[in-house]
């Protein structure tokens, strides 16, 4: 995806939890006109990430100065650019509570709310085909 100075987000919009919190931060972004974009990988642009649509269902991807993050690393980048969170993305950062912030997004909340969208793809596919 192209160089921008400014933050490019990729989230799942077809995800509640997903989709609730990021329409938050659009929101705040909004307010505070932050040069912030919210992308949402079930449409074309996902395409431009480079990012197949499994994978960029399993987190949230941030894109700032030609760098891409996922997980907690693209949270921090995120909160780190809003007034609101840069405490928040401060206490996070702190070593210790990075690692375990990591761990949990890793190998808990990540792949609990991936498995929650993959039972709604299928709930969606059977319904489509009965």
């Amino acid at each position: 995806m192209e160089n921008s100075p400014q933050i490019s987000v990729l989230y799942n919009a077809n995800c509640p939890v997903c989709n609730v919190e990021i329409k938050h931060y659009a929101h705040y972004g909004g307010e505070h006109s932050l040069p912030i974009r919210f992308d949402d990988l079930n449409t074309d642009v996902r395409d431009k990430w480079g990012l197949d649509a499994d994978t960029a269902a399993r987190r949230l991807y941030v894109l700032h100065d030609g760098t891409l993050t996922s997980g907690i690393p693209a949270f921090l980048v995120l909160w780190s650019q809003m007034p609101r969170y840069q405490r928040l993305a401060r206490v996070v950062s702190v070593p210790g509570i990075k690692q375990t912030a990591c761990v949990v997004y890793d190998f808990i909340l990540a792949p609990v709310i991936y498995r929650w969208h993959l039972r709604r793809l299928r709930k969606q596919t059977a319904r489509t085909t009965n």
